[in-house]
């Protein structure tokens, strides 16, 4: 099994201030997390190179895109408290967008059997025409959106401890793409309600599973089995998209969910398995202690090619259960997705 993995040196240079979570240190520990986990002969790093603008311009419009370019080569500024950007920021976002892009390309020509786009910032909050919460482009939507285009059926799974509102918002009405979220609730940006579902042609392709605080990976793996799979299963993807944002981590400081990087491992591992290897791509988000991120990112990435890396145990208890066997109730009275 081959994992590539998609960068671009301008993803260390964007800087939204010196005690920002969201810094370039981020990267060091995911590359950290690799080395850690001995996987030099199962990854390919790769250069991402800019987005097609077109491809871009699918989920945000070009006026939106234009003012962000303007503010960096102003030298930069705040959109709003948390996003800041600087003078390259907007170059930066280019080449995390583009870097699925790339990751598609390849697996298209049988390169690798799965993709992880490790680029910041991250994309996963971005709204069709806002900037927020440390996201600049919408990545994961930018690659969705392309295989949805071409007549994929696309399954995103967000499991960042953020709602993935910008996600959420961009294929709400679309019956083509599922998407998954499990997260913290209430918790920034407060959206991910239970009956947030989809609407239109897409009602009953967002899934919604929030999750109190200390949350733990036996009630993550419950989520996963009992609501997520079957979900999935109904829906056949062609591709799976994964939000790996791994601020859920019981070390994270800016949320209080209670996993560990043995549950991460066990979640990537379940949701992967539902669709086959050439079709499954990762998506960096957020995850703002460096130690934990290297973790996860070394215990996930290990998985991504059968391997057995697990610098942690597994997290039990039950909160959160409530909450499970509520979306599961729901969902199973949800009208047939597509």
């Amino acid at each position: 099994m081959t994992l590539l993995l998609a960068t671009n040196d301008l993803c260390w240079l964007h800087e939204a201030g010196p005690h920002h979570p969201e810094r370039p240190a981020r990267l060091d520990a995911f590359q950290r997390g690799i080395e850690r986990a001995d996987l030099s002969d199962a990854v390919k790093w790769i250069e991402a190179p800019p987005a097609d603008r077109a491809a871009v311009e699918r989920v945000h419009p070009g006026q939106v895109l234009d003012r962000l370019q303007m503010l960096c080569l102003q030298g930069g500024g705040a959109i709003d408290p948390d996003t800041i950007v600087n003078e390259v920021s907007s170059d930066a976002a280019w080449v995390a967008a583009g870097a699925g892009l790339e990751l598609i390309r390849r697996l298209d020509a049988g390169e690798a059997d799965a993709g992880w786009s490790v680029v910041r910032p991250p994309g996963h909050h971005a709204l069709p025409n806002k900037q927020m919460g440390f996201c600049l482009i919408n990545n994961i939507a930018v690659a969705g959106r392309f295989l949805a285009d071409r007549g994929e059926r696309v399954a995103i799974v967000d499991i960042d401890a953020h709602h993935g509102n910008g996600t959420q918002d961009i294929f709400y009405d679309d019956p083509n793409v599922l998407f998954v979220s499990l997260h913290q609730f209430p918790w920034y940006p407060y959206t991910g309600a239970l009956d947030e579902t989809g609407e239109g042609a897409g009602k009953g392709t967002t899934v919604n599973i929030p999750l109190p605080a200390s949350t733990a990976g036996s009630v993550y793996r419950s989520a996963i089995e009992d609501v997520v799979v079957p979900t999935i299963e109904r829906f056949a993807p062609t591709w799976l998209l994964v939000s790996a944002g791994f601020d859920g981590h019981r070390a994270d400081p800016i949320t209080d969910l209670g996993l560990s990087s043995a549950d991460y491992a066990d979640t990537a591992k379940i949701i992967m398995d539902l669709v086959p290897a050439g079709k499954r791509l990762l998506f960096l988000e957020g995850g703002y202690d460096t130690d934990a991120l290297a973790a996860c990112a070394g215990a996930v990435a290990s998985i991504a090619v059968d391997g057995e890396y697990r610098p942690e145990l597994p997290t039990g208890g039950d909160r959160g259960q409530a909450e499970v066997s509520a979306a599961k109730q729901l969902h199973v009275h949800l009208p047939e997705h597509g």
